[in-house]
């Protein structure tokens, strides 16, 4: 734990120089007609894993990361150079058990993934893009070209407070995101256009995934690709605000690798087969202002097709959620959420069909804030309490009640491709059981000014039968972390 102790003690030091500062921001820092900006983040983790055969399940550790940015606007185009420094510090030696039990948290994942060392650090280009923005004289037309981030579901941002901020947490990233929330996170080398029309917003997008996320090495590729499509409409009027979106998703990833699946080992070795997925669906949020409040409603569903290697892939995943902000009590703007989602399972190991729903290269962490399962083969039946008592504090809570949607298949976690040798997803076989944990969490995000902001998270999982069938010795799961950010 002495590197999470040296991470806050930073993040102190960081604080006391943020509240000593001016209260107005500094003027954009420019060299000449380029303009500098970038950020420090520093994080101290601590892990509490389930009870393990071996192995270390408690250890702390950590994850920073520097960005720099330089950018210049012209008339019609723009461009960004930005440049990661990821750094690790202190990472576990022996978070791995033997078996099914495999990693013992994240630890295990960047410690893996960076060649056993303990303490690892790189350079590499973040973004590198040339932006048009007046293609055929108009402003409505944009083009990208080059290596940039992106997060399905963000093509627009709604005018209402509370669609976006739905949209934000709720909707973008399930399926493509940067992976932001990791020490290094990744990017996609491609091209990304867009329109933007009066009824809505026509997004297409072709690119690469980078290597990353738990590799500090982020700068070359992955062999696997993706081209991506959405439609979004703004609309509503008066007190109903609403945004919709169709899309349509196609993976092909063809690396040589063992799939992670329900089938037997030999099985999944004999398959050399791609991935070639085919996800389509769409999203719905609705709010509806009232004289006692505001209420919301969202939906957000997908289907998929193609092939799993040798097997045919048929699956889909379905969230609906619904939330509600009294105006009693003003002073705390409390938001009260619940919902539920179902990703498909797969039944059937041996036979020539898979179901289990693919997540393909989403940012998982919003939506699994202690990051042991993901969006395949799982049931979350979910609530949510949210405070805002002051424009600079968020106080949230978060109740999961997590199930497996088939016994037969596996329990999941991963957020897809990072390293051309490692698939990109984990699983563990419950025999046979549903039941999979309680995740009861809080978290605590202090935005000092636009520069630094301070978060605090704490999360317990009550494992249930299908962790108690992997780690008999104990099935009570811990996880937190303490960061500052500092933006410039």
């Amino acid at each position: 734990m002495k590197t999470c102790a040296l991470v806050v003690c930073l993040a102190g030091v960081l604080g006391a120089q943020v509240q000593n500062a001016a209260p107005a921001a500094p003027e954009p820092v420019r060299i000449g007609g380029v303009t500098l900006s970038g950020s420090l983040r520093l994080r101290g983790y601590g892990w509490d894993w389930f009870a393990a055969d071996s192995g270390d399940t408690r250890y702390g550790y950590s994850g920073n990361i520097l960005r720099i940015a330089l950018s210049q606007p012209h008339e019609a185009w723009d461009w960004t150079a930005e440049f990661a420094v990821p750094f690790l510090l202190g990472l576990p030696q022996n978070a791995t058990a033997s078996g099914a039990q495999g990693a013992l948290g994240l630890g295990a994942n960047y410690l893996g993934a960076n060649h056993g060392d303990q303490y690892a650090a790189m350079v590499f280009p973040k973004q590198l893009f040339v932006r048009f923005t007046q293609l055929g004289g108009s402003r409505r037309h944009m083009l990208k070209v080059g290596r940039f981030e992106f997060s399905d579901g963000s093509e627009t941002t709604p005018r209402s407070t509370t669609v976006a901020a739905l949209k934000r947490d709720r909707i973008n990233q399930r399926l493509l995101g940067s992976f932001g929330w990791s020490d290094v996170g990744r990017s996609f080398d491609g091209i990304h256009y867009s329109y933007s029309g009066r009824a809505g917003n026509l997004t297409v997008v072709a690119a690469v995934p980078t290597r990353g996320v738990f590799q500090v090495d982020g700068w070359g590729w992955n062999h696997a690709a993706f081209g991506y499509s959405a439609y979004t409409a703004k609309w509503g009027t008066g007190s109903h605000a609403a945004d919709t979106r169709v899309f349509a998703l196609y993976y092909d990833d063809f690396r040589p690798v063992l799939k992670t699946d329900n089938r037997p080992l030999a099985s999944r070795r004999a398959d050399q087969g791609s991935l070639r997925i085919l996800t389509f669906g769409g999203h719905t949020v609705h709010a509806i202002e009232t004289h006692g409040g505001t209420f919301d409603v969202l939906l957000w569903g997908a289907g998929q097709t193609g092939r799993w290697g040798v097997q045919e892939h048929r699956a889909h995943a379905i969230d609906a959620e619904a939330g509600f902000q009294p105006k009693i009590l003003p002073a705390l703007k409390t938001w009260l959420r619940g919902g539920f989602y179902d990703g498909s399972g797969d039944n059937h190991p041996n036979d020539n069909l898979h179901e289990t729903f693919f997540q393909v290269l989403p940012t998982p962490r919003p939506f699994a804030r202690f990051p042991f399962f993901d969006m395949a083969n799982n049931r979350d039946t979910f609530a949510m309490l949210i405070f805002r008592p002051h424009a600079k504090l968020t106080i949230s809570s978060e109740f999961h009640a997590l199930r497996l949607s088939n016994p037969n298949d596996l329990w999941y976690a991963g957020g897809g491709v990072y390293q051309p040798w490692s698939f990109g997803y984990t699983g563990r076989a419950a025999g046979g059981s549903r039941s999979l944990a309680n995740l009861y969490d809080s978290s605590v995000e202090l935005r000092m000014d636009r520069h630094a902001t301070f978060t605090g998270y704490f999360g317990y999982a009550q494992g249930r039968a299908a962790i108690a069938a992997i780690y008999p010795r104990g099935t009570d799961g811990k996880f937190g972390y303490l960061e500052a950010l500092y933006k410039f």
